[in-house]
């Protein structure tokens, strides 16, 4: 039940970013809505960014370079929201945008932080099926949400993502 409630969330997350996407490409068209409906009834960005720290949680990636890569997300939020929120440059990540049709948001996690996870899916572990590295702490990003007893994590990427929806290897050596 977790799981899904976190794709809710996905879902809504992903809703606003296309949101406040089209609001930036048609600032026209958004000026004659806010007219007509209100400065209170438009989200803003600067809404979302008025969250205390006590409200995020912070991730540490090790990319497939071996860079170290930390961000922070919101309770809540999945791996894969982070990556794009924060835009890291992790190649491939997330291609189907969390819709498990994929499995390039493939992630490593230590033992302490694989244990505290919740359970996963069946669908998910049938994605997982399809990663290129898979080891027994593996998980895809966009089914994992952050909670505050996983802070300050540290996930790994594998060296290389293989894409369910069509042969691709995007590996540190291509």
């Amino acid at each position: 039940m977790a799981a899904s409630g976190c794709l809710l969330v996905q879902v809504a997350a992903s809703s606003c970013r296309r949101l406040l996407s089209a609001r930036s490409r048609t600032s026209r068209a958004w000026g004659a809505v806010a007219a007509r409906l209100g400065p209170s009834r438009l989200l803003h960005a600067s809404a979302l960014a008025g969250l205390s720290s006590e409200d995020k949680v912070t991730v540490h990636f090790i990319n497939r370079d071996g860079d170290k890569l930390t961000a922070q997300g919101k309770v809540g939020d999945s791996l894969l929201d982070v990556v794009v929120d924060n835009n890291l440059d992790i190649d491939g990540f997330g291609a189907c945008e969390g819709t498990l049709a994929c499995s390039t948001c493939h992630l490593i996690f230590e033992d302490d932080v694989f244990k505290k996870l919740d359970a996963i899916t069946d669908e998910e572990m049938d994605m997982l099926d399809l990663a290129y590295g898979l080891t027994e702490r593996s998980r895809l990003g966009c089914q994992i949400c952050l909670k505050k007893s996983i802070n300050n994590m540290t996930v790994r990427v594998p060296e290389a993502v293989a894409d369910a929806r069509q042969s691709i290897d995007m590996s540190k050596n291509s």
